[in-house]
């Protein structure tokens, strides 16, 4: 019912600055959290920021004062403001959207489950 595109990646150089977009088009009526995070080669999947409808914000420690996270609710799109790059930060950025509601035929459904996006690869160099 929801289906999350990424866009944004790329490679730059180490001090450099990306602007990741994740769009959710769908059958969409509110989603409550969105959010972004990241996987390295070998590594888990980790959060990197995540945001509510209401502007609430979650940042990881590794990323704060560098990385900031915005929505338009509006579009249904969520943003990752990436300055200072680092070579750490080179990994795979998934968007994820929770608390999902969507409707159909009128009726108005809770998502059970999250959404992610295909991921965009990010890859900083030094």
């Amino acid at each position: 019912q929801v289906q999350l595109v990424e866009s944004g990646g790329g490679l730059v150089q180490s001090g450099g600055s990306l602007r990741l977009s994740c769009a959710a088009s769908g059958s969409i009526f509110s989603m409550n959290v969105m959010g972004w995070y990241r996987q390295a080669p070998g590594k888990q999947r980790e959060l990197v920021a995540k945001i509510t409808t209401g502007g609430s914000t979650n940042t990881a420690d590794s990323v704060k004062g560098r990385f900031t996270i915005s929505r338009d609710n509006a579009k249904n799109t969520v943003y990752l403001q990436m300055n200072s790059l680092k070579p750490e930060d080179t990994a795979v950025y998934y968007c994820n959207a929770d608390g999902v509601v969507y409707y159909r035929d009128g009726t108005y459904y809770p998502s059970g489950s999250a959404y992610w996006g295909q991921g965009t690869q990010v890859t900083v160099s030094s």
